[in-house]
């Protein structure tokens, strides 16, 4: 019994060592982000191939679905665009229904001087009272056992958007699947001038 109890807490302190090395990672991440950064073109369609080639393992063990729609090409910051969009399809594959495989919808148009992000999914979806709280680090909707993550993803896309002068928000109801949808400037200042802007909408 005593080995059992001893392999019961080295089980325990491992994986609270791991949540704090991912912890950690993903602080620094946030941290970094817009760093000696330069905007350039960025080939929005080109950046989702590479993306989903990033996230293979998970797309084909969950067997999900991506449908792309005609993306354009933009001025922004290219690293910080990639783990935009790696934020939201991971959230997509993880946060599904656990009996039907994730469906994810991608598409853009210009709106207002923006361009219009839309990362649409079938999944678990969300509580409106919920929506402000998914962009605040490290505040977790769901326990560690149902769903793993440090709650961290959604506060790098908010701080992604503020960086490009633009806004992020989510459209979704419990059990209805989320549309997550976020907004460029077709003129994107540098990120020493960009300021978070609204439209009305």
């Amino acid at each position: 019994k005593l080995m059992n109890d001893e392999s019961v807490y080295l089980e325990r302190i491992l994986k609270a060592t791991n949540r704090m090395i991912e912890m950690v990672g993903q602080l620094l991440t946030f941290s970094i982000v817009g760093r000696d950064n330069k905007l350039t073109e960025v080939d929005c369609g080109t950046l989702l191939e590479e993306v989903q080639s990033d996230l293979a393992s998970a797309i084909v063990k969950s067997a999900a679905v991506l449908k792309v729609g005609n993306l354009p090409t933009i001025m922004g910051y290219p690293t910080e665009l990639r783990l935009l969009f790696q934020n939201l399809i991971s959230n997509a594959i993880k946060f599904r229904k656990s009996n039907s495989p994730p469906e994810i919808i991608i598409s853009a148009c210009q709106q207002n001087g923006y361009w219009k992000f839309s990362v649409e999914d079938n999944g678990i979806g969300i509580s409106k009272e919920n929506f402000d709280k998914i962009f605040k680090p490290f505040n977790r909707l769901h326990s560690n056992e149902e769903y793993e993550g440090m709650g961290i993803g959604l506060s790098h896309c908010e701080k992604i958007m503020k960086l490009h002068g633009g806004f992020i928000e989510v459209e979704s109801e419990p059990a209805a699947g989320s549309t997550f949808c976020f907004w460029i400037p077709i003129q994107v200042e540098n990120k020493q001038t960009a300021k978070l802007q609204y439209h009305s909408r």
